[in-house]
């Protein structure tokens, strides 16, 4: 089953919708994934799954997954068939994704109207595709699309969902005129310190720094053999940084902080994680290494860096603006392309097997 096009509900505002299912990500139409392309930052839940599953499948490297990816088109003002939203139900080695969605129209777009038809259809065709019950443990979106598709997956589904979010955050973005570089400088008790990305001998404490991390993820906990797989796995695809630090007089040096970046694309890169040790908190390890990691991947090919935080979470709006990433001043009040409110809100953990991401 390549693809499938499910015919929409009946409704006069819906008359042009047209949804198609894929459970192969190379079924998946060239032109949809170069929609996605265009805006990688936006996208970046769902692009580079599907790229990283395409260029798996093209080698023949089978991976026993259940994944499912749903886009919904509709007729545009000039009679053109265009993408409005593109819905995957993944997985990686860690666990299930949450479903994502992503929107391929402006934040500005995202209207009870506009979505309503399209988050219902969308909704009848993962479960004529066989998404079962159990399988959808959250939502992750752009927030006007987390909130409509909570409330009328309970009332289809009868699976109630949690009125307090699991996550709400900021999406924003750092490119090369945006970041801010600047000279490193030593710490206080001329403390000394390297940047550099993890290696296997940094196992242990890289496997301390994910636990610690998911253990204030409720409720995507890590037990110690997950942060250790965790931990490997992050190491083996080169995909963190630690900042080491050497106290004065010293002989061991400490890993005082990691930056992990896990969805990444051949233009853009998303900072999944960032933790630092309760020890070396205050210090200025975070901020030093984002900006670190930023410069490594701006200035090795990568257009933008991406990245999520929460809004309450005021000590890291301010390092990530310190660094660059726009949208996330205080005092900034004017709207900027591509920086998002987005939430994910979980169902009824009774009914479902959560995953992890």
């Amino acid at each position: 089953m390549p693809s499938t096009t499910v015919s929409p509900i009946i409704r006069s505002d819906a008359s042009d919708l047209e949804i198609n299912t894929y459970d192969a990500a190379s079924d998946i139409p060239p032109r949809v994934v170069e929609v996605l392309r265009r805006n990688p930052t936006r996208t970046n839940v769902v692009l580079p799954i599907i790229e990283k599953a395409i260029s798996r499948e093209l080698t023949g490297d089978i991976v026993e997954t259940e994944e499912l990816w749903l886009t919904c088109s509709s007729i545009d003002d000039e009679e053109n068939r265009t993408l409005d939203l593109v819905l995957s139900c993944s997985e990686s080695e860690m666990g299930k994704y949450p479903i994502f969605i992503v929107a391929t129209v402006p934040f500005s777009r995202l209207t009870d109207q506009f979505l309503v038809p399209r988050i219902e259809n969308l909704i009848l065709a993962m479960t004529r595709a066989g998404i079962r019950l159990d399988r959808v443990y959250s939502i992750f979106a752009p927030e006007p699309i987390t909130q409509l598709f909570a409330e009328i997956w309970t009332e289809l589904t009868g699976a109630a969902h949690y009125e307090t979010p699991y996550y709400a955050a900021m999406l924003s973005f750092c490119t090369r005129g945006s970041f801010r570089n600047r000279q490193a400088t030593r710490t206080q008790g001329a403390v000394r310190y390297n940047l550099r990305p993890a290696r296997i001998s940094d196992l242990d404490a890289v496997a301390a720094l994910c636990h610690g991390f998911a253990a204030d993820s409720e409720p995507f906990v890590l037990n110690d053999a997950g942060a250790l797989k965790e931990a490997q796995m992050l190491i083996r695809k080169e995909q963190v940084w630690v900042h080491e630090t050497q106290r004065e007089g010293s002989n061991l040096p400490e890993i005082a902080c990691l930056v992990a970046y896990t969805r990444n694309t051949q233009t853009t890169a998303t900072i999944t994680k960032v933790m630092t040790s309760p020890a070396h908190r205050g210090s200025g390890c975070a901020q030093r290494l984002v900006r670190q990691v930023c410069k490594h991947l701006l200035y090795s090919g990568k257009q933008a860096v991406a990245l999520y935080v929460a809004h309450d979470n005021i000590p890291a709006c301010k390092v990530y603006h310190n660094v660059g990433f726009v949208g996330l001043d205080k005092y900034h009040d004017q709207p900027i392309e591509g920086v998002e409110r987005w939430l994910e809100i979980g169902f009824d953990r009774a009914k479902v097997q959560l995953g992890h991401w």
